[in-house]
């Protein structure tokens, strides 16, 4: 079992006029050759974009990317017909497949009074697929009723043993979400490879502290406490395997 702390100050940022992205792994001009997964976690970028902007249309190919907005709301649409917002406690993927345009634009929308208005929080996460050639699809589900109590929800998965709310074509990956109150405790998942991100709040993860913004990678691990010193959320990927496995190095 191994642990390290990931701190959020020590992430690399990326700052335009309406864009400040913290990058927990290399990333467009950052790169950093000791740095570029954990496990078959290939981004996890934490993003605010101001009123009215955003990512507009460009290309992804391989890769499945789950979205999850902690503040504000992202409008979607993409080369297949898709289109979509996002908010807290709603899970989105979109699986690029062989292909496909999109755009995430922090834009009004019809049936939201609030899009467009505020800045946007979201974190932005890649996994790689097990198998390349895939047709690109899209799916968002709501989970914000299940995120109560303290209790681990499947966001996102491939594994055929987990009923998530999102399918992702890996096998190996599991996505949960926790919302926890101050001095409530859940238990790490057991994985070959774990990463947990704090979006909000803060708590001890097996003995490390860990804040807003912080991430704690681990290996071989399961059943370690996570107490939350602050009501927090966190993000937690479970992986069986690592890129090089998956790429067959």
């Amino acid at each position: 079992m191994t642990f390290w702390v990931i701190p959020g100050q020590d992430r690399l940022v990326s700052d335009t006029e309406w864009l400040t992205s913290r990058h927990s792994f290399s990333f467009g001009d950052h790169y950093d050759p000791s740095n570029t997964n954990h496990g078959v976690l290939l981004v996890n970028n934490d993003d605010v974009v101001s009123p009215l902007q955003g990512f507009d249309q460009h290309p992804h190919r391989e890769s499945e990317i789950v979205t999850w907005v902690t503040s504000g709301s992202l409008v979607h649409q993409d080369s297949e017909g898709n289109s979509g917002i996002v908010y807290p406690g709603l899970a989105q993927r979109m699986s690029a497949g062989t292909g496909v345009l999109h755009s995430e634009r922090n834009d009004t929308w019809e049936q939201l009074s609030t899009a467009g208005t505020t800045p946007t929080r979201f974190v932005q996460m890649w996994i790689m697929p097990d198998e390349s050639g895939l047709a690109p699809s899209y799916a968002q589900h709501e989970v914000e009723a299940e995120l109560v109590d303290g209790r681990l929800v499947a966001v996102a998965s491939g594994d055929p043993t987990v009923d998530s709310a999102i399918r992702i074509a890996n096998k190996s990956a599991t996505l949960h979400a926790v919302r926890l109150t101050a001095g409530s405790t859940v238990s790490l998942p057991t994985a070959r490879f774990s990463h947990a991100y704090v979006t909000r709040g803060s708590v001890d993860v097996g003995g490390h502290r860990l804040d807003e913004g912080d991430a704690v990678r681990g290996t071989d691990v399961g059943g370690e406490p996570i107490t939350a010193t602050a009501d927090a959320e966190l993000l937690i990927w479970s992986m069986g395997r690592d890129l090089r496995e998956l790429m067959g190095g």
